[in-house]
């Protein structure tokens, strides 16, 4: 299924749809600031194995983020930050970061493993974000970027959907993305760490 929203404008009425579809345990692929992206919700076990199962991964071994809507839910699921890693985020999200923080204990116990970390993204784009807030909780993000090919149907929306239309439940379409993933920041130690540069050059 291709849904068409506008980041200008969500259609509230597709927006509804979408997000029962994640209630109800769907995978969807949605655009992202950097790349498009596959998620469901995070609290729903079957749906987050079923994202890693597409990626050839353990969902405890693998590079998971949560998408947030904004900064007003980061203690439900981290433990608490200085003023200096909240001033950062605050500076630099909505972006192209993703932040990487000590998790707490409402992470689900399916994620973690052996990790005690969460990746923490809060996208500068609507359509995803809109998602989230009208979901009530994070969605489990994980991008369809090839870090070794890069391909086609990963910028375009039609092309994504020809080829994951059999794997997800819906596909959205919000344009073309680029294929540049985000940069990720390493905050679980004193000094703050760039450990993989990305899209965006974060403000300190």
């Amino acid at each position: 299924m291709l849904i068409r929203l506008y980041e200008e404008n969500p259609n509230p009425r597709q927006v509804e749809r979408i997000v029962d579809i994640l209630r109800n345990g769907g995978v969807i692929i949605y655009p992202t600031d950097t790349v498009y992206s596959l998620g469901c919700d995070i609290t729903n076990q079957k749906a987050v194995e079923k994202v890693a199962s597409m990626k050839g991964i353990q969902v405890e071994k693998s590079r998971f983020s949560f998408i947030c809507h904004d900064l007003s839910h980061l203690s439900d699921y981290t433990r608490p930050i200085s003023n200096t890693v909240f001033k950062t985020m605050k500076r630099n999200l909505p972006g192209p970061f993703t932040f990487i923080l000590e998790a707490n204990n409402n992470v689900p116990r399916y994620f973690k493993g052996k990790k005690k970390t969460v990746g923490i993204r809060v996208p500068d784009n609507d359509i995803i974000r809109t998602l989230v807030r009208e979901l009530g909780n994070p969605v489990f993000s994980t991008s369809v970027h090839d870090p070794d090919e890069i391909l086609a149907y990963t910028t375009d929306p039609e092309l994504i959907h020809e080829y994951y239309q059999d794997k997800v439940d819906a596909v959205i379409d919000g344009g073309y993305c680029g294929n540049e993933v985000s940069t990720i920041v390493d905050c679980t130690n004193d000094e703050i760490v760039v450990v993989r540069q990305g899209k965006g050059e974060l403000i300190f």
